[in-house]
Order: C-alpha cells, then structure tokens, then sequence
C-alpha cells in the first residue's frame, strides 16, 4: 500500500459540495398559505370526484406537501345532489351506521340517503379516503358542500376548480 501524497489529489480544481441545499424542508403550520376553490360536483363520479378532492384538501397537490402538517386547501362543493355513481350503485350501496346498542345498525341505500341527506354522500367519500386521525379531522373540516348553486363563502374569493369527468 502506497501512502497518500499530495501530488495525487488535484487541490486546485477541488469544489467543496453545498451541503445546505440538499436539505428537506418541512413545511411548518404557520407558514402555510390555504386558498379556496369551489367545485361543481353536477354529472362528476362520485369515487372520481372524492379522490381529487381528497388529494387537495391533504395538500399533496403542492411542492411544499408534508405528511404529518396540513398543508391542503380549503374545497366548496356545490350540487352535491348531482353526483353520479357508475352501474346500480344507487340501488345496492349501503351506507350503515351503528347507534353503539344491540340492534342498532341501520343501513341505507345511496338513493335514501340522496333523497335526506345529499351533502352526506359526499362527505362520507372523501371523509374515507382521508387518514383516520387527528390531522384527518382536522383536514375534513376544510371541505364544504352544499346543494343547489349557493354557498356563504363569498368572501373569501374562492377560484373555480374543473375535475375531468
């Protein structure tokens, strides 16, 4: 083994790598900055529609995404009532619930819970693809729908956002 002499490393050319710019940031939750969008949900897929919706109330839609701060936007969903779903699921979904006593599940069909509670149908999509957590929850009171073209949030000037049907 021959030792190291400084004949052999060129000192001259050598360029010291900047470590500080490979560096991860982590968005933090004050530095955060949330915009409105509304979204039409007449004649959108439902399933389609959740995932989309999903993806941006969670903020991974943004360079700046980071898994344990909520880092998404804020979702108005308008004609909820127009949802779509594909093949007979309006007829064979059910949506159950359970009142915490013996013999208190009760379920429903899509089509009963469109005609009391259309808003639910949406929520309960996007609500299931969103993490099962505290920062879950938090994310889940950021979307907004309603039925019919009206929503109280004029004030914050949400942008229109269009979803490929």
């Amino acid at each position: 083994m021959q030792p190291l002499n400084a004949e052999y490393y060129d000192y001259q050319n050598y360029t010291e790598v900047d470590t500080l710019s490979y560096k991860t940031k982590s968005a933090k939750a004050q530095e955060v900055e949330r915009e409105w969008f509304v979204v039409d949900a007449t004649n959108q897929t439902l399933g389609r529609m959740g995932t989309k919706l999903a993806t941006i109330l969670r903020g991974k839609h943004k360079p700046s995404y980071t898994p344990h701060v909520d880092t998404g936007d804020y979702i108005i969903v308008i004609n909820a009532e127009k949802v779509r779903m594909t093949g007979n699921k309006w007829d064979d979904k059910e949506y159950q619930r359970y009142s915490g006593y013996p013999g208190g599940q009760k379920s429903k069909t899509a089509k009963q819970v469109l005609d009391s509670a259309p808003t639910r149908i949406v929520e309960h999509a996007v609500k299931g693809m969103l993490p099962k957590n505290r920062l879950g929850r938090a994310m889940f009171k950021k979307l907004f729908v309603y039925t019919g073209d009206e929503h109280p949030h004029g004030a914050q000037k949400p942008q229109e956002l269009k979803l490929d049907k």
